[in-house]
């Protein structure tokens, strides 16, 4: 009897939530028929949102104006996504596209050097490698010199990143957070939400942010053997004072301590020279909407000749699907690019339905066949580009913390589009083909995705 109240509490709880039908559905059929596997499995990586305090000031970032574009020269997708709380677009920032590892590495290196006050660092993945190692040895000498340097690592993907390597920084006087640590009680329903954002911030001028995570198979020194082709990016300019204002929520749902914001409202000392137009879109269990997802699925609609994505990992859900598919029907250059292998198959297999579904209808799929491609990013027509943490899948839409960056303005936009250019030069065209056998177990993955 108790069994039945709780599969019944469980589902009424699930019905709740802002889900796809695809994934209530998904949920509902497990919990049907596997209810005492499914029930507890759902307590524990079910939840969604989290329910945040409203007295946390540093979520309220719709605050921020300096540099704020007018309403009317904002895009539609800008004025978009400031009904849902986020700030507008601003201008007078300075962005520098980083490619490589190499030029990954220098551009970390270059926001940690630039630190005087303080230093606040955020990563899915903390290697222990040489590139941890190193990084770390930095951040140690910047704490030696009394800047104010916090570290927050994400419990799941710096797992195996001890408390004990990183005790020397704080013996220095720097601080380290993990977000969600999995010794808490799982069945709060927090375990499956991880902050995936990756953001260096210099004294709220200077960030660097995207998709590299600090390890030495995204980025180090010395290029290296079978090291991922990935892309982030620095910024200088107001757009890094939301990026700190981001750390700053994360950090103290990580750590229960509120930064200061005394120095957050600085003013930006630049010219007309720095005339990049950027939008910082930060989405996840943290915010009320999915606005990541909402932005892609925009694009797909507002698309007039081109709408290019890459990303390393591709599982949608049914409707950004159709999105697409429609896209290709209205005669748009689609082009998705994924690795021709990733790291994670099973992922490589939910997805391949998906690709399978969007060339059939006139869509171009580029499988990239030199190693691991981790970047993730969209060109949308000559309007708009993004780049960031957000990978092309559920996950990423509606359980990480994730954050990326939109960019209007053309030499930002051709900087992306020319690194998409070159990744397509060592892809091969098209899905392979497949048997019947393959073909039913992509349906039968697919199908499981939802509940990823």
């Amino acid at each position: 009897m108790l069994g039945i109240l709780l599969t019944i509490v469980v589902i009424a709880t699930m019905l709740q939530q802002r889900r796809s039908s695809q994934s209530s559905m998904a949920w509902l059929l497990f919990i049907l028929v596997f209810p005492y596997v499914a029930v507890p499995t759902y307590l524990i990586l079910g939840r969604r949102k989290l329910n945040l305090r409203p007295a946390i000031p540093v979520l309220k970032l719709a605050d921020f104006y300096h540099r704020t574009l007018p309403e009317y020269e904002a895009s539609r997708t800008d004025l978009m996504l400031r009904s849902y709380g986020i700030p507008g677009a601003t201008s007078g920032n300075r962005v520098r596209l980083l490619t490589t590892g190499q030029e990954g590495w220098q551009g970390l290196t270059e926001v940690i050097e630039q630190a005087r006050s303080t230093l606040d660092v955020q990563t899915f993945i903390f290697g222990t490698d040489e590139t941890g190692r190193e990084v770390l040895n930095r951040l140690i000498m910047k704490a030696q010199t009394g800047v104010q340097v916090r570290l927050l690592i994400d419990a799941v993907g710096s797992f195996h990143t001890s408390q004990r390597f990183l005790e020397p920084l704080i013996r220095a006087g720097g601080k380290v957070a993990r977000y969600m640590p999995l010794l808490n009680n799982p069945f709060r329903g927090k375990t499956n939400l991880r902050n995936h954002r990756k953001i260096t911030v210099a004294d709220n001028r200077w960030a660097m942010a995207g998709g590299m995570n600090i390890v030495s198979e995204d980025m180090s020194p010395e290029a290296k053997a079978g090291q991922w082709s990935d892309l982030s990016f620095v910024v200088e300019g107001p757009a890094a004072l939301q990026y700190a204002r981001i750390f700053r929520a994360d950090w103290q749902i990580s750590s229960g301590e509120l930064p200061s914001l005394e120095t957050l409202d600085a003013p930006f000392p630049l010219g007309d020279t720095h005339a990049a137009v950027v939008q910082v879109l930060p989405s996840g269990p943290d915010w009320a909407s999915d606005t990541i997802y909402d932005t892609i699925m925009t694009a797909a609609f507002e698309a007039r000749k081109r709408l290019w994505i890459i990303t390393p990992y591709f599982v949608p859900d049914d409707a950004l699907t159709r999105g697409l598919v429609i896209a290709c029907r209205r005669g748009i250059d689609v082009r998705i690019l994924v690795p021709d292998r990733s790291n994670h198959p099973f992922t490589d297999m939910a997805g391949a339905s998906f690709l399978r579904e969007i060339e059939a209808a006139g869509g171009t799929i580029l499988r990239y066949t030199k190693g691991m491609v981790h970047a993730k990013a969209l060109v949308l027509d000559w309007s708009m580009a993004m780049a960031g943490s957000a990978n092309m899948d559920l996950r990423s839409f509606f359980l990480n913390c994730e954050v990326m960056q939109l960019c209007y303005t053309l030499p930002e936009i051709t900087a992306i589009e020319e690194y998409a250019i070159l990744l397509m030069m060592e892809c091969r065209k098209g899905m392979p083909k497949i048997g019947a056998f393959r073909e039913i177990v992509e349906s039968i993955v697919r199908l499981g995705a939802p509940l990823l």
